[in-house]
């Protein structure tokens, strides 16, 4: 039987995956992306349903940790900095379908002009 990571190899985990997460964003591979996310996301549930306290762990344990999650938060935030503008692209995108939609159930399909050739 595999005996149970600690939770300082966990997080240590969950740093490497998300350096790589940003390494993917800068790149604009999504699909690696989403991938190393739903590792990152396996982990954080191991942590999340792990019955031991922290509060057991070392001095440097502790400092480690809190080590690792700054890394990890700097990771994430770049990370953001190459989604959250795609992201935006998306949300006006589908603001604009949506709203068109909404015209033209009032107005009827044929009557509002294709935005997209102009």
């Amino acid at each position: 039987m595999l005996a149970m990571a600690s939770q300082i190899e966990i997080y240590e985990e969950m740093s490497v995956l998300s350096a790589r997460m940003a390494e993917a964003a800068r790149s604009h591979e999504w699909e690696r992306l989403i991938d190393l996310e739903n590792s990152v996301a396996a982990l954080r549930d191991t942590l999340i349903s792990d019955t031991t306290s922290s509060d057991a762990m070392s001095a440097a344990d502790q400092a480690r940790k809190a080590t690792l999650i700054q890394k990890i938060l700097a990771d994430d935030a770049e990370v953001r900095r190459h989604t959250d503008p795609w992201m935006e692209r998306v949300r006006h995108f589908l603001g604009r379908n949506n709203q068109r939609k909404k015209i033209e159930h009032a107005y009827g399909a044929g009557l509002v002009p294709d935005s997209s050739r102009f």
